[in-house]
């Protein structure tokens, strides 16, 4: 079966809503056993209730991956529970929006430790475990923000994008011959609740001309290029980002491409 997990144990960071909680109940559906960590704990009780109710197993690690000792906490909590961690997913992340002349000094290092720095944390805590056991993913929620595009007052997450995007390709060098593949997904415009910071509904409809297929993506989009990069389908792809935005980068400019759905 495509995506068969069956077996494996994987941690998804930020798994409380959106992204994060497509990719764990997709993982769960795929036979895996899942570690959802976020910071909130009713939304990540939710996640995991849905996972239990369909059949899946999985159980909620109430963490903060910006601090380092929660994430060795976090790894070492897993691995006393099943034994082994076969998937990492550091999705977590936050979207705070500044300016870069209004950017105070304690937002712009929350979101490098959450988004960025945590990427480190959690390949130096996984590595044991997956030396143990001869290979392991690292799987990193990426973003075509930074990397691909920019959009004004996020030049702090744009830069932590940006830095994954770097974290992945070295690491997959350095690891690669231990049979550990790091790779990543770029999301466009996601219908996650995040995305309430970047306008009304009539607004996000706006956004969605812009957008050669048409529609914002939904979480699952995303969930379903991580299992295949989880799966034993993609092992032999290391160091990559997968794109995955209804093609939205695509378009030169979104003036032409507003006149030309328009004929």
């Amino acid at each position: 079966m495509l995506g068969n997990l069956d077996g494996k144990v994987a941690v998804i960071t930020g798994a409380g809503q959106g992204i994060g909680e497509g990719i764990a109940r997709v993982f769960a559906k795929a036979g895996a056993k899942v570690v959802v960590a976020t910071r909130t704990t009713a939304n990540g009780q939710e996640t995991v209730d849905a996972i239990c109710s369909d059949g899946g197993e999985a159980m909620l690690i109430q963490t903060d991956v910006g601090t380092h000792s929660a994430v060795k906490e976090m790894v070492a909590t897993t691995v006393e529970k099943y034994g082994r961690l076969d998937i990492m997913v550091h999705n977590a992340a936050v979207y705070p929006l500044y300016l870069i002349e209004d950017l105070p000094d304690d937002a712009l290092d929350h979101t490098l430790s959450v988004n960025l720095k945590a990427a480190f944390w959690l390949m130096q805590a996984c590595l044991p475990h997956f030396r143990k056991q001869k290979g392991g993913r690292m799987l990193i929620t990426s973003s075509v923000t930074g990397p691909t595009v920019a959009m004004p007052g996020t030049a702090h997450y744009a830069a932590s994008k940006g830095g994954l995007n770097g974290f992945i390709r070295t690491a997959a060098l350095e690891y690669g011959r231990e049979n550990i593949t790091v790779n990543g997904v770029e999301p466009g415009y996601i219908l996650t609740p995040a995305m309430s910071a970047l306008g009304d509904e009539d607004e996000l409809r706006q956004m969605e001309r812009y957008i050669p297929n048409g529609k914002l993506g939904h979480p699952n989009d995303i969930a379903n290029a991580m299992l295949y990069l989880a799966s034993g389908e993609a092992s032999y792809v290391t160091g990559q980002t997968l794109i995955v935005d209804g093609g939205s980068t695509l378009p030169e400019s979104p003036v032409m491409l507003d006149q030309f759905y328009k004929t």
